[in-house]
């Protein structure tokens, strides 16, 4: 299992940084090329929701990314540290939607809802000092083959 970590400070500009090197890593895991615009709209999205949240709570604190290939999956792990009462509620606005319905995009948990639809595997674990969202697409076993 090889694992790329990747910190950044939070500023909007490295959020394409971190959807490039994703995207990269993805395509290097053996993520099938017509996943790959969903790898990095789903880590833009996770990543900007983090620098978000970093902005407005703890802005010299960086944001960190760990990808990952494991046992045929491309997996994607954007953890933040900004500590709020809201996560708990923006992941419970998100998981309690009724069937069929899309929540208010002005919500905060709308991000979230957006990468549970674009990702294959999500998982969420807010908690009052941050939120670590993972995500993971299926790949090619031992990557790609060489050329």
């Amino acid at each position: 299992m090889a694992t790329v970590e990747l910190t950044f400070s939070a500023l909007p500009a490295h959020v394409r940084t971190a959807r490039l090197v994703a995207t990269a890593i993805a395509r290097r895991t053996g993520v099938e090329e017509s996943l790959l615009d969903e790898v990095r709209l789903a880590v833009g999205e996770a990543c900007s929701r983090a620098v978000e949240a970093h902005r407005l709570h703890c802005p010299g604190e960086p944001i960190r990314i760990e990808l990952r290939d494991d046992s045929g999956r491309f997996e994607v792990i954007v953890t933040d540290v900004a500590p709020s009462d809201d996560l708990e509620q923006e992941f419970q606005a998100v998981t309690s939607e009724p069937s069929g319905m899309l929540p208010d995009p002005f919500a905060s948990g709308f991000g979230i809802a957006v990468i549970a639809g674009l990702a294959d595997d999500v998982e969420v674990y807010p908690g009052p000092k941050g939120m670590r969202i993972r995500m993971s697409w299926p790949a090619a076993a031992n990557g790609l083959a060489p050329a």
